[in-house]
């Protein structure tokens, strides 16, 4: 890559600038001033602005977190603060969420810039599974179970949904497991059986669990083991 390109995209400035910073003798590449624009990168060259290194990727970037309540999932969001707050990252704004949350709902979000992966997450025909942790506002009707099993009907909808498993915790708390994404789902699907979703907290996403030991806010790299989990099915 073009030293010029790679300043640019690394700051977030135009090529134009990334161009002037590069003959003011700000960038080293190797402990050495480059003055030209046009030098070529090798990934094994160590490029520094203003004495601050700045790092080259290779290859996709795969990310999950813990997913605070008042965050949106968009990468720009003018009225709201977006997940994007909480990746200290080179190029973050490069980076979009495989499957959104709603600014009230927690957990388990995935962030990577890898499109074809993250359509295997979001894409319907995937039937990717998602497990939340429920808790509700009245107490859980005994036939829940049984009606999210055969699928409900929900407002506005012309089908079903897929058959769901639910997994009772407590009278005010389960757990829900649905292989769908549609709009507001989970909230919808017990708004369709008489109930209200005070609080919900996304755990997985297929075969990636919420890492326990992040706090809200926390994020860290998937494991290989977890990246290769979203898998295109047979």
């Amino acid at each position: 890559m073009r030293l010029d390109k790679f300043l640019s995209q690394q700051l977030e400035i135009s090529r134009a600038i990334a161009s002037r910073e590069i003959r003011a003798h700000r960038v080293t590449v190797d402990g050495e001033i480059v003055r030209d624009s046009a030098f070529k990168l090798k990934p094994e060259h160590q490029v520094e602005y203003d004495g601050n290194p700045l790092q080259q990727q290779f290859g996709p970037r795969y990310f999950m977190l813990n997913k605070p309540e008042g965050y949106v999932c968009s990468t720009d969001d003018p009225d709201h603060p977006t997940v994007l707050y909480f990746l200290e990252e080179p190029t973050a704004y490069k980076l979009h969420a495989a499957g959104r949350l709603d600014i009230d709902t927690t957990g388990l979000v995935l962030m990577t810039d890898d499109g074809q992966w993250s359509h295997r997450i979001t894409s319907p025909r995937h039937h990717c599974e998602k497990t939340y942790l429920v808790t509700l506002e009245l107490p859980l009707a005994e036939d829940t179970a049984e009606r999210f099993a055969q699928g409900v009907q929900l407002h506005n909808e012309k089908t079903l949904t897929k058959p769901a498993e639910l997994e009772v915790i407590s009278d005010h708390q389960v757990r829900l497991t649905i292989s769908e994404g549609r709009y507001h789902q989970v909230k919808r699907m017990f708004a369709a059986v008489g109930n209200h979703v005070v609080a919900l907290h996304r755990e997985r996403i297929g075969a990636i669990e919420l890492d326990t030991d992040l706090e809200p806010g926390e994020y860290r790299p998937l494991t290989e083991e977890e990246i290769a989990s979203v898998g295109v099915p047979a």
